[in-house]
């Protein structure tokens, strides 16, 4: 891999990572259509820690503010009256960089260290999935036709749900009633039964063409949260996945090249050599950071955009992306699996 090459991944895996188009199919895809080498299931988990620090960036009172409740949580009970189906309601985080405006009172504690554990447990599938099946994931699960069936099937899952969502908006109205929509319920809701389902979707993401961004906010609509805390709960979730992928993607890395490096060191040949290059460190590294730059971007972006509007461009983008690449696919246009 050159610098221009992972220029242009990194801009991809950037613009992509949190719109529920799916980063992982579009890296395989432009890297197919440009001629390259796949970029693997490594270099996207990488990469990823770029666009996780944006997200980090982005919603750091947020993440300071779960961070410090969850602490509190750790030291003993938060004071707060809790419900079976969720944290009595608190204020909604607002879309966008900041805090809350006020000191958050007690119930309001509660929700947020209640919401941090609710993360943590709504990791653990796909933590789990993608220790389980990790061969399995950067081998078959890169075939385009399944890549393509992953892009139309999801999308048109998430118009459907996108579509109820928009029918309970339109009974209810455009207004509010305590700072939550009446089209959806407000993250402050959120249940354990939800947090774990949610997290089962974000699991589904594995699969490239799925789209982490669009398992989960597609679930959370179902669900029947708001558009709003749909995409709130999605990113605040992808911090955690997105840190122990991209963590375990470098060790794969370092793991693969170590045969490599010790037979170059003692002037060894042999197959663990021939098997293992060296990375381009300096391309991946620059496709982290631009990854970094136009994902901050992206979620800016996308943060006000589902706060006015709903899903149908993704979704006919996805739909029409995953036709256009099964027949490019069977035509014979680009290979279905990496050379």
């Amino acid at each position: 891999m050159n610098w221009a090459e992972g220029a242009v991944l990194g801009l991809v895996q950037g613009l992509t990572e949190f719109l529920p188009v799916s980063s992982s199919a579009h890296l395989r895809v432009v890297a197919a259509l440009a001629g390259w080498d796949d970029p693997g299931a490594a270099f996207t988990a990488v990469t990823q820690l770029g666009t996780a620090a944006a997200v980090m960036v982005y919603l750091r009172a947020d993440i300071a503010r779960l961070g410090r409740a969850w602490l509190r949580s750790l030291a003993g009970p938060v004071p707060g009256q809790l419900t079976a189906r969720g944290a009595r309601p608190g204020p909604e985080m607002r879309p966008g960089p900041g805090s809350y405006s006020n000191p958050a009172p007690d119930p309001a504690l509660a929700a947020d260290a209640r919401l941090t554990w609710l993360i943590i447990f709504g990791t653990v599938p796909i933590g789990a999935v993608g220790y389980l099946f990790e061969d399995v994931i950067k081998g078959r699960f890169r075939d385009l036709r399944l890549t393509a069936g992953a892009l139309a099937g999801v999308g048109a899952l998430l118009g459907a749900a996108d579509s109820l969502t928009a029918r309970r908006t339109a009974r209810g109205g455009a207004v509010t009633i305590g700072g939550a929509p009446r089209g959806g319920r407000p993250l402050a809701e959120l249940s354990v039964r939800d947090g774990l389902l949610i997290g089962l979707a974000q699991a589904a993401a594995l699969v490239p063409g799925v789209s982490r961004s669009g398992a989960t906010i597609g679930g959370g609509l179902l669900l029947r949260y708001s558009r709003e805390a749909a995409a709130r709960y999605s990113f605040l979730l992808a911090v955690p996945a997105v840190l122990v992928s991209g963590t375990f993607g470098l060790h794969r890395l370092y793991r693969e090249v170590r045969p490599h490096g010790a037979t170059a060191a003692t002037g060894a040949t042999g197959e663990a050599g021939e098997r293992a290059a060296e990375p381009a460190w300096g391309p991946l590294v620059g496709a982290s950071v631009v990854a970094f730059v136009v994902g901050y971007a992206a979620i800016a972006w996308f943060l006000r955009y589902v706060s006015a509007h709903g899903f149908a461009p993704f979704v006919v983008y996805r739909i029409g992306l995953g036709l256009l690449l099964l027949a490019l696919v069977l035509g014979g246009r680009i290979p279905a699996t990496p050379a």
